[in-house]
């Protein structure tokens, strides 16, 4: 046995290290430990919440800014627009139209042709009037708009149609002009509903919306209130027909004259002289009186009566009469009226020709002459 066998073996257990001490957290600078201070962290909570309503505040104040910003903007691009399309219709569709019309030089045909360019011109401008940007504020506005635009290109369409049949001859051509001046009633509609409605309106939303300084055009399509009548119409286009006015109807257009004058009147190859003179004619049959005389007023007359009366000392006086079934303004008529009896030869007698008076007549001092006739055998 070794000495190392001799002796047991010990194991020392590991030493442990003293536990250390913790050591309490560093008072805050400035004195001992405190609790948190709520009332700071709810001034400061409230303080944030005011910076976030103020700053959404601005937000929305600047968003409707914005917004009044445009639809202020818009508002006055549509009463810009709409003005431009007015004026544009006045300057390049009425004021020509009625140029063409009054300068009296262009045939059916021709005239009918330049007419319905005009009727472009007011078609494109609807057409404008119905693309425009329209503010729901202006609603309205942009109905009577149309409507006043459209009137215009509707009434151009009907008056081109009817143009060549107005510039011709006949009851035809009566009808023609008496439909041409009823359209004319379009444009005075056109104008009535635009100054009445449509600018009245668009000014009225704008000072609603506190939008001042802003002009819109008038219009005036009709140039004057002549053109309503179908007098007017036959004379600018040079029609030989002329309005309503005969001594049938009863009436006489306002602003218009009606009536008759005798120009001559002959027998045989004598033409017979008035006021006293002896006119020397032959007491042979067939004795035929021919009148002539002349429509000296603005419109067509139908069914005109002429009538002449001889009478002889002793004698019953000779009538007759013939109708005229219709005259135009300022054309010629003719009409031969034979006599039923011949008076003896060496007799003499007093001729009265008249022409009837139509309705409107105002001057009949010429519808009527007589004439002193000495019969020779």
């Amino acid at each position: 046995m070794s000495f190392f066998d001799d002796e047991p073996t010990r194991v020392t257990p590991p030493r442990r290290r003293p536990a250390t001490p913790r050591q309490p957290a560093a008072p805050a600078t400035g004195g001992a430990h405190r609790p948190p201070n709520r009332q700071a962290a709810r001034t400061r909570q409230a303080m944030a919440i005011g910076i976030g309503i103020v700053v959404l505040l601005i937000v929305i104040l600047g968003a409707r800014s914005c917004a009044n910003s445009r639809t202020e903007r818009a508002m006055k691009d549509y009463a810009r627009d709409a003005g431009a399309i007015i004026t544009d219709s006045n300057d390049q569709v009425t004021k020509p139209f009625f140029d063409l019309l009054s300068s009296g030089a262009t045939s059916g045909n021709d005239l009918q042709v330049q007419v319905n360019q005009v009727r472009i011109a007011a078609e494109e401008d609807s057409k404008r009037a119905s693309n425009l940007s329209v503010p729901g504020s202006m609603t309205a506005a942009q109905r009577n708009l149309l409507l006043t635009l459209n009137l215009r290109a509707q009434a151009l369409t009907r008056i081109a149609e009817k143009l060549p049949t107005a510039q011709g001859r006949g009851q035809q051509a009566e009808q023609a002009v008496q439909e041409i001046a009823g359209q004319m009633q379009m444009f005075l509609a056109s104008d009535v509903i635009w100054s009445q409605r449509g600018a009245p309106l668009i000014a009225q939303t704008l000072n609603d919306k506190g939008i001042n300084g802003q002009t819109i055009p008038e219009s005036r399509s009709l140039p004057a209130y002549t053109w309503l009548a179908p007098a007017t119409i036959a004379k600018v286009l040079g029609s030989t027909s002329g309005g309503s006015g005969s001594t049938t109807a009863g009436t006489c257009p306002a602003g218009t004259a009606c009536g008759h004058g005798l120009l001559s009147t002959t027998i045989g190859d004598v033409t017979l002289q008035p006021d006293g003179a002896s006119n020397r004619v032959p007491a042979t049959a067939p004795l035929t009186i021919t009148v002539k005389f002349q429509n000296q007023g603005d419109n067509i007359q139908t069914k005109v009566v002429v009538t002449v009366k001889l009478t002889t000392p002793g004698q019953a006086a000779i009538t007759a009469k013939k109708t005229v079934n219709e005259t135009q303004p300022g054309a010629e008529s003719e009409v031969a009226i034979p006599l039923p009896k011949v008076p003896a030869s060496g007799s003499a007698g007093q001729l009265t020709v008249s022409i009837a008076r139509v309705p409107g007549e105002e001057n009949t001092d010429n519808n009527s002459a007589q004439y002193t006739i000495l019969f020779a055998g």
